[in-house]
C-alpha cells in the first residue's frame, strides 16, 4: 500500500511539474512578411521558452490575442490600438519594431519629391487601410492633386507595373524587391515614411515617425511574469540588431526563409535593408506613434479601434540592454 501511495505521489508531482513547465511556455504570434522579420532571431534561438504561430494575415492573430491564446504578438501598429480598445486595455504596446516599408516607385525619373506627384495617377492596394491613409495625408499636407487607383492586392499592382500598365505605384517591401526583379526599369522614387514624417513635422508633430509594425502583450502576462516580458524585449532587440547588421543579415535572411516568414532567402536579404526594422521602447513610443494614430483616427476612427488609446496603452519597462 505504501509503495502504491508513493507511486501515486510521484505521479502527482510529475504531473504538477509538467503542468508548471507548460504554463511557462509563452505563446508568441507573428505575421509572414516584414512584420515577422524582427522575430527571426528569437525563433532561431528558441530554447522552448516560446511557442510560435506564424500567421498569413493579421486577422488570423486577432482572435487568438483577444482570447488569450497568444501572449505576445507582432502586428501592424494600428492593430495594436484596435486590440487595446477591443479588450478594454487588456492588450498593451510593448515596442515599435519597424518604420515605414511603404515606397512609391516609378518607371522613369520624373518624381523627386511629393510635389512631383501633381497630376499623376498612382496605382496601389490597401484601400481602407494604413497605406491609403498615409498617402492621403502626404498628398493633403502638400496640397497635391493626384489620382489614386486601388487594386485588390499588391500582386496585381506588381503585375500591372511589370506589364507597362502602371507607371507610378505604391507598394511595401518585400513587394518592392519583387517588382524590381521583374521590371528593373522601375526605381524607388519616394519613401512614404520619410514623406509622412516631414508632413507631420510641418504640422507640428516634431517627433512623428511612420511606424508600421509593433509588438503587443496581454496584460495578464505583463502582471504575472514581468521578468519574462523583460527577457523577451531584450531578445527582441538582439534579434533586430541581428537583422539589421550587414555582417549578420545573410544569416538572418536564411532564418527568415527557414521559419516561413518570407519563402526565399535571397528575396528576404534584398528586402531587409528597406524594411527599416527598429527597436523603440518606453516613452519614445508615445511621442513617435501618437501622430500616426491621430492621422489614422482622423481618416477613419475604426482604423485605430474607434478611439485613441489611453495612457496605459504604452508599456514602459526597465529593459536590460542587448549586447
Amino acid at each position: 500500500m505504501k509503495k502504491f501511495l508513493s507511486v501515486l505521489l510521484a505521479m502527482a508531482m510529475l504531473l504538477s511539474l509538467t503542468s508548471a513547465l507548460a504554463e511557462e511556455v509563452i505563446n508568441v504570434g507573428t505575421i509572414k512578411g516584414p512584420t515577422g522579420m524582427a522575430m527571426a532571431g528569437i525563433m532561431e534561438n528558441n530554447d522552448g521558452t516560446y511557442a510560435f504561430t506564424v500567421a498569413a494575415a493579421p486577422e488570423e492573430l486577432t482572435a487568438k490575442i483577444i482570447k488569450g491564446e497568444v501572449d505576445i504578438a507582432a502586428v501592424p501598429a494600428n492593430l495594436a490600438s484596435v486590440l487595446y480598445n477591443k479588450t478594454e486595455g487588456e492588450v498593451k504596446l510593448l515596442s515599435i519594431i519597424s518604420r515605414s516599408m511603404l515606397y512609391l516607385l516609378e518607371k522613369g525619373e520624373t518624381i523627386q519629391s511629393p510635389a512631383d506627384l501633381e497630376g499623376k495617377t498612382i496605382v496601389m492596394a490597401g484601400q481602407g487601410s494604413t497605406p491609403e491613409y498615409v498617402l492621403n495625408y502626404v498628398l493633403k499636407q502638400n496640397n497635391i492633386n493626384a489620382a489614386v487607383e486601388f487594386k485588390s492586392e499588391h500582386a496585381e499592382v506588381i503585375s500591372l507595373a511589370a506589364s507597362d500598365m502602371a507607371d507610378v505605384v505604391v507598394i511595401p517591401e518585400p513587394n518592392v524587391t519583387a517588382l524590381m526583379q521583374k521590371a528593373p526599369d522601375f526605381r524607388v522614387a519616394l519613401n512614404l515614411g520619410t514623406c509622412f514624417d516631414e508632413a507631420a513635422a510641418a504640422a507640428g508633430y516634431e517627433n512623428a515617425r511612420l511606424s508600421m509594425s509593433a509588438v503587443v502583450v496581454r496584460n495578464d502576462l505583463l502582471e504575472n511574469n514581468p521578468e519574462a516580458v523583460k527577457t523577451f524585449l531584450t531578445q527582441l532587440e538582439e534579434s533586430i540588431l541581428w537583422a539589421t547588421s550587414e555582417e549578420t543579415m545573410p544569416a538572418c535572411a536564411d532564418a527568415i526563409a527557414k521559419h516561413g516568414i518570407i519563402p526565399a532567402a535571397p528575396v528576404a536579404l534584398k528586402a531587409l535593408p528597406n524594411c527599416n526594422l527598429t527597436f523603440v521602447q518606453g516613452a519614445d513610443m508615445e511621442a513617435q506613434l501618437t501622430p500616426m494614430l491621430q492621422v489614422l483616427f482622423d481618416e477613419n476612427p475604426a482604423s485605430v479601434g474607434g478611439k485613441l488609446p489611453g495612457e496605459d496603452f504604452w508599456v514602459v519597462m526597465e529593459v536590460p540592454a542587448a549586447e
